[in-house]
């Protein structure tokens, strides 16, 4: 590996440990073996590493959660929260420090346009998964997933179950 792969590496353990907001550039120095100036020279600055890594991290995850996305299945909606749910326990410094990086895009237009990219890639991924290949379902999916990854780090002891969430959608459809 090159330096820029050994700072990526790093910011991702990083990001696993500390999360976005405790992450240091002297961390990620002392865990790549680099120097501080590595950092600018290959990424520009501390959030466009992390956010790099956390858009790598986060990828990698739902990579994982779409793998037991079913392709004809009525029930395709609770198995991918299921799916989804098994991801958040399993990887929650993953799921907390992605939580930490959509608050920093606010502040850090970079950092936004970086996560508004990877929205758009989530949309098209979805959509094409979806039973009907729809972008309208995509993003009630989408916005689905991201209010339920901010429920788990509030309250993942009362946060819905796949079921429960399944049911709801259902039942709102319903009424509509």
């Amino acid at each position: 590996m090159g330096v820029p792969e050994d700072l990526l590496a790093a910011a991702k353990q990083c990001l696993s440990e500390r999360g976005y907001a405790r992450t240091t550039v002297r961390d990620i120095v002392a865990v790549s073996g680099s120097n501080l100036a590595a950092i600018n020279y290959h990424f520009r600055s501390k959030d466009a590493l992390l956010t790099q890594a956390m858009i790598e991290v986060t990828g990698e995850a739902v990579a994982e959660v779409l793998k037991a996305f079913p392709d004809d299945s009525r029930e395709w909606l609770e198995t991918f929260l299921a799916e989804l749910i098994v991801s958040l326990r399993a990887n929650p410094m993953v799921w907390r420090a992605n939580v930490e990086t959509l608050a920093q895009a606010p502040h850090l237009p970079d950092v936004r346009a970086r996560l508004a990219e990877g929205q758009a890639l989530a949309l098209r991924e979805l959509a094409r998964r979806l039973p009907r290949q729809d972008e309208a379902g995509a993003q009630v999916v989408l916005t689905l997933f991201i209010g339920l990854l901010v429920r788990w780090q509030v309250d993942p002891d009362n946060a819905p179950t796949a079921h429960d969430l399944a049911a709801g959608i259902r039942s709102v459809a319903a009424a509509g």
